[in-house]
Parts: C-alpha cells; structure tokens; sequence
C-alpha cells in the first residue's frame, strides 16, 4: 500500500477535525441562547432530566459534511446532488427545530409543511438524477450476482415513497442518546466502502458523513452534552437515501437501515392498532425504542443493541453486492 491509497480516508479525518473543533463551540453558544431540547410528557419520565440540554448541534454535522465536501467536488460532481438533498431536508429539520425551539411551538412545523418540504426537496434531487446524471432509473438487486431491475413506470412513486420513508425513518431514529448518530454512523461506512469500491466520486461526502458523526458522538453518546435535533436527523436521512441512489443501490436501504424502517413501522402499527382497538396498544410506547427502555432495558444497551444490529445488517449487505 502507497501513500495516495490513504487519500480515500482523508474526508473522514478532515470532517472529524472540523466537528470535533466546532462542537465546542457551539454548544455553550446554544445554551447562552437557551436552545434546549423540549421533552414531551407523554415520554419515558427517565427522560425528562434531559430538557433544556442544547439541541440543533445537527447544524455542526451539516457544516462538517459540506466544508469538507467543497473541497472535493470540483472533481467530483457527484457530490452536488448528495449534498443538495443533506442540506435540503437538513433546513426542514432545521426549521422544525427552529419553531420548537425559539418560538416554543412543541409540534415545530405542521405535518402537511413538513411533507411539503420534504416532497419539494425529493423532487429536485429526482431532477438532477434523471437528467443530470448518468444513474439512471435501474438499481441493483441483492444476492443476485449483479443483476439490475428497471424499475420503469414504477420509479417515480418508488422514489418518492423510500426517499421520504429513509428520511422520516432517520427522523423517528433519534429518540435516544447516540442512537441516530450510532445507527447512521455504520450505514454511512457500508455506503463508504462502496463507493470506494466501485470507484464512485461520491466517496468523498460518504467519508465526510461517518467522520462527522464520530467526532459527533463524542458529545452525543449517553449522558449526551447536545442532541443533533431534527436538523441533524433529516439530513441524515436524505443523505442515506440520496447515496443509496446514486450508487444504484436504493433496494439495500431495506438491509442496511433496517432500523429506520422497523421504527417507521412501530409508529405506523402504534397509530394503526391503537385506533382499530378503540384505545389499546401494540408496544408500550412508540418508536420501538421507547418500548425496549419501558421494558427495562438501559439507554446504552438500546443503543449498543440496534448498533450492532447494524452492524451485521451491513455486513450482511456487503455480502448481497455480488
């Protein structure tokens, strides 16, 4: 191995750099403008020692991701469209946060301004994909030796649904200290090493990503000094999910962030069940995170828990490339 096979890393050093300096930063400036997170009451009650602790450092992982990528994509102009769509979901994240926070408004944004961002922001990436990249519509089945699927008039609503769905699962995600940043930490290495793989100009941004959330991490794991905020999780989202397209590989979502999806889907079943059964309910409470911590499980475990989960999940994925 030479010296310019550890350039691939160096967007992971520079992106850790730049989030380990700022975080320090910016969290006595978030508590000097009392940006604190706001803990619902109908939470765990363990949870409600952590309001007012600062919220919105998700604004330092998108700063982290973005210098370090503008000084790649002058080469590599398959960061525009990832970048657009981090950045993108990352200001209706930011916005929610923003309303909750400083307006104290608890529900931010209204769920139909909140879709509307979200859809406007899937539209344009949708754009640049189709007619300013050479993606194109196919993607890359799992376990099946290389095959692709053209997913033809189908990929429109398929785009928008795992799009929105990675996104608002991401979202769902952060309900624990370290949980989201863990969880996508992973998933953005799996992505990494992809791309690294296949030669992919994206590599820069996935690097950006996974070494942003480990300086993250250090400020974020259980007790966490500031929480990433909505801001931080949509972003992420859009991030995994733009990255997934732009590898071709959109279907691995469903392997790799199966966390996302399975706490989509404990909320779903939550609302669903509760009003079929006229008041009853299918988990102690929703996203299924919450219900493992009411079953008496720690934070920390939760979090090591669906980490390693994962893990495997991403090892499993790498397997399902060939």
């Amino acid at each position: 191995m030479n010296f310019t096979d550890f350039k691939v890393v160096l967007p992971v050093i520079i992106s850790f750099g730049v989030c380990a300096i700022l975080c320090p930063l910016l969290i006595p400036f978030l508590k000097r403008l009392k940006f604190g997170q706001y803990i619902r009451e109908e939470g765990p009650q363990s949870h409600q020692k952590k309001s007012g602790t600062p919220t919105m450092g998700g604004i330092v992982i998108i700063l982290s991701i973005a210098i370090t990528s503008l000084i790649y994509i002058k080469d590599n102009k398959g960061i525009i469209p990832v970048l657009f769509a981090t950045i993108g979901f990352g200001i209706i994240g930011f916005m929610d946060d923003y309303i909750k926070v400083v307006m104290k408004r608890s529900m931010g944004l209204r769920a139909w301004q909140k879709l509307l961002g979200q859809i406007l922001v899937t539209a344009i990436f949708g754009y640049y994909l189709v007619n300013f990249t050479d993606v194109g519509i196919t993607m890359l089945i799992p376990f099946s030796g290389g095959k692709y699927m053209d997913t033809s008039y189908l990929f429109i609503p398929f785009f928008f649904i795992t799009i929105l769905g990675t996104v608002n699962g991401s979202n769902f995600t952060d309900g624990l200290d370290g949980l989201e940043s863990s969880v996508t930490v992973l998933i953005a290495t799996f992505f990494m090493v992809v791309a690294i793989g296949v030669k992919s100009d994206i590599s820069p941004i996935t690097g950006a990503v996974a070494g942003s959330l480990l300086a993250f991490l250090l400020f974020n794991v259980y007790p966490a000094k500031v929480f990433m905020g909505d801001t931080g999780s949509l972003a992420l989202g859009g991030f995994v999910a733009a990255t997934a397209y732009m590898l071709q590989m959109p279907l691995f979502i469903l392997i790799v962030a199966l966390i996302y999806l399975v706490e989509v889907l404990s909320v779903m079943l939550q609302v669903s069940y509760f009003k079929l059964s006229g008041g009853k309910r299918l988990f102690k409470m929703a996203p299924i995170h919450h219900h493992f911590e009411l079953m008496g499980w720690a934070e920390t475990r939760v979090v090591a828990v669906f980490s390693i989960v994962t893990t495997i999940l991403c090892l499993i994925g790498l397997m399902g490339i060939n």
